[in-house]
């Protein structure tokens, strides 16, 4: 006899994805052992879609980078002053890699140079690289067709800064930097003269009526158009960047303060989001904003 079908409930389909399963992204810490270094480590471990794969530093060699990050389990990661090495070792397994660069200024582009060859983009936060560093490397990575962040700040409020400050300088003709710091070392700071560098190229020339002045108390002026820059230092004292515009009866002024390296966290995170889509070198992180 035949079994009736006629009360039997249809089984479900079975659908077959054919997207590839997206792994997180490796990141590699260079100058992993810095205050900002160590913040990175612990701010990528917390990070969705992302995970520390190597730490490079010429400290604390051998030691677990999270037992140096203070974390509350180590994470198996020893750190090695080799970079190489770990590329070497990310790239075998053939997943979406980035370096993070917090090294210096003489090693940004052998160190971007590497990672490319290791199929890896970079995202590169070191004060003072020169321009034709930067120039360089954006003909390699064009060549190579592969991304590169190179990020004068990771603030987030740094770069919010720097955009209301274009849209006021339409406004008035006057303008001053004031940037506060703990220590006297890469004064003026590189948000500073990246404000200034902003603010020079909009074709308008700034403090007319004070170009001419030599005393030194009045600050350095910076590019062509006038805008003059003070740093204060004193022991202590929070990180912050003021811009000071004035017109007749009245000061508009823009502040921004950093009292510790996790205000750079976030932006360091969507900086190594981005990176893995970019096919040439881009200078800023508010271009990708």
């Amino acid at each position: 006899m035949f079994k009736n079908y006629k009360h039997t409930k249809p089984r479900p389909p079975i659908f077959c994805s054919t997207q590839p399963f997206q792994s997180n992204i490796k990141v590699i810490v260079n100058g992993a052992a810095k205050e900002i270094g160590r913040a990175a480590v612990v701010a990528v471990t917390k990070a969705r879609g992302m995970e520390v794969a190597g730490a490079v530093d010429s400290y604390f060699v051998g030691q677990d980078i999270g037992k140096v990050c203070d974390m509350e389990e180590p994470l198996e990661i020893p750190i090695v002053n080799d970079l190489t090495m770990v590329l070497g070792s990310i790239s075998q397994s053939q997943e979406t890699g980035v370096v993070v660069d917090f090294t210096e200024p003489s090693k940004v582009y052998d160190n971007v140079k590497q990672g490319i060859a290791f199929g890896m983009r970079s995202v590169v936060y070191v004060p003072r690289i020169k321009l034709e560093t930067v120039s360089a490397l954006s003909a390699f990575c064009e060549k190579a067709s592969m991304g590169c962040l190179v990020a004068p700040t990771l603030s987030i409020g740094s770069i919010l800064l720097q955009q209301a400050a274009i849209s006021a300088s339409f406004h008035y003709n006057n303008v001053e930097i004031v940037e506060s710091r703990e220590n006297a070392a890469d004064l003026p700071s590189a948000e500073a003269v990246q404000i200034a560098n902003n603010l020079s190229n909009l074709g308008k020339i700034y403090n007319r009526e004070d170009l001419s002045t030599d005393a030194v108390a009045r600050g350095q002026i910076l590019g062509e158009d006038g805008v003059r820059v003070h740093s204060l230092v004193l022991p202590g004292l929070a990180s912050g960047t003021t811009v000071h515009f004035s017109g007749p009866g009245e000061v508009y002024s823009l502040k921004h303060d950093i009292t510790n390296v996790e205000c750079l966290m976030p932006g360091l995170i969507l900086a190594i989001r981005r990176v893995v889509r970019l096919k040439n070198l881009v200078y800023g992180l508010e271009k990708l904003l």
